[in-house]
Parts: structure tokens; sequence; C-alpha cells
């Protein structure tokens, strides 16, 4: 991709995105009977310019899931509050036989750290086989925060999908409202104010406007009941996202420590 493919704050306003930057949506749904683990089903691919587009960030755009202008309308301000040190200052570390996993608390509560009867830092503690570290290691890189990254003990390599750069519209058909921009692959981030943000794989960006910790998803969306009228909402889709492995390969890639 020529391009650099990135996002732009703009003040008060929407998210521009700049670049050859596939978008997409995708409902979050549970196992069968209503339990864990959580898929990724996939909905639509949407047609959008190759030179880029503008991202709704208020929550109350009438032509979801683009910017009409209505932020002008309602006064949004959209200061970003989230902190801007690096992902590895803020992470709390938990160590098991065989992995290490990195959390810096950044929810959107997308609930894919529950599986296996446990969850990611339960199985992290314990995986002592492949079974326990596969599960780990998914219980983590399927958060679409970035919140959670497993590492390799022995290499300190981190387990991290391979993705292009992309941006996925997320639906949570459990909770009945619309999530987070789940943005995957590197795409560089910057501020209104020009700061640009650390690297990251994946990360989510606040679409509902009610974030406190802005520009990042804090799962605001659930508590607020947001809805951006998406099909994605009413059991339409197409089956599970190839673009996500359930489970990895337990080679971890060689990535640099701090890119998660």
């Amino acid at each position: 991709m020529g391009e650099t493919a990135r996002i732009r704050i703009i003040a008060g306003g929407p998210y521009r995105v700049e670049g050859s930057v596939p978008l997409s949506q995708d409902a979050i749904t549970p196992s069968e009977g209503g339990g864990y683990p959580m898929h990724y089903e996939h909905v639509c691919d949407y047609a959008v310019p190759s030179g880029g587009y503008l991202l709704c960030r208020c929550g109350r755009s009438k032509t979801m899931l683009f910017c009409d202008g209505s932020h002008a309308k309602i006064g949004f301000s959209g200061e970003e509050e989230a902190s801007r040190e690096p992902y590895l200052a803020r992470a709390r570390e938990y160590r098991g036989p065989k992995l290490r996993l990195l959390d810096d608390n950044r929810c959107a509560y997308a609930r894919f750290c529950h599986r296996a009867g446990s969850e990611v830092w339960t199985l992290t503690e314990r995986a002592a086989d492949e079974v326990g570290e596969e599960d780990a290691i998914a219980a983590a890189w399927e958060c679409p925060t970035g919140r959670l990254v497993s590492y390799d003990r022995a290499s300190g390599e981190a387990y991290e999908q391979a993705w292009e750069p992309s941006i996925v519209i997320l639906e949570d058909v459990q909770e009945g409202c619309s999530g987070p921009l789940f943005v995957r692959g590197g795409v560089e981030l910057v501020g209104a104010d020009g700061y640009v943000y650390e690297r990251r794989n994946r990360y989510a960006l606040c679409r509902c406007g009610m974030s406190r910790e802005t520009p990042f998803c804090d799962a605001s969306h659930v508590s607020y009941r947001f809805r951006d009228g998406s099909a994605g909402l009413e059991g339409r889709w197409e089956g599970l996202d190839t673009s996500i492995e359930e489970l990895p390969d337990l080679e971890p890639p060689h990535m640099d420590h701090g890119e998660a």
C-alpha cells in the first residue's frame, strides 16, 4: 500500500481516514447456547473512496457510519482524554509457565478474553501445554482494543495476528448495541493537536461519543445503548470473519516488543 494508512482526529469532528483503508462490519456473537468464546461474524464490506473518508465520532450522524456534520449541531467536543503513555509503561504483567501477558486495562467489553470455561489471566498463569497456550493466546489476541498481548517467555516475542491496515465496524449482538471501530494492521492515529499516537497492531476507537477515554473505546456504548441502525444487529451476517484467526500458530512472529 503506497499511501500511509492513517486516521486523523478532527477537533470537535469526525475521524478522517486517509489512504486506501478497507472498511467492513462484523457482528460480535456468542457461541451456540449463548456462551463463550465470542466470535466475529462478517456482515458486509463497504465501498469507500480510495483517497479516504470521514467516519462519525459523535454518535449522532443520520448517515451512519459516516459523518453528516451532526457534531457541529450538537456542540460535540470529543476532547482527547486518554493517557498517551506507551503501552509497555501502562500495562500490568501476568506470568505463567510458558507465557507472559500484558494488560493495560483499556476495555471495550468485547468479552473475547473469556473462553475454555475461564478467562485470559487464569489461562495464562496455568498454561503448561499446547492446548492451554492456544486458549490463553486466543483469549488475548482476539481482543479488539489491543489491551491484552501474550508473549512467549522463551523467545520474548509477541503473538499478534498479521493484518493489513483495515477498519471493522463492530456490532454487539448479545448486548444489542453498536460497538467501536476495530482498527487493525498498524494504522497510524494522529490526534487533533497533531500528536502521533503509539503505533499499534490493533486498537478500538469510540464512535458513540460517550467514552471517558477519548479517542479510545471504554465500553460506554453498552451503558449508553448506542445503536447505529445496522443490519449487523438483526442477525444478517455471512459467516465467520475469515480474516481473524481464532487459534494461534505457536511459533510467534518476529515483532518489536513494544508493538501490540
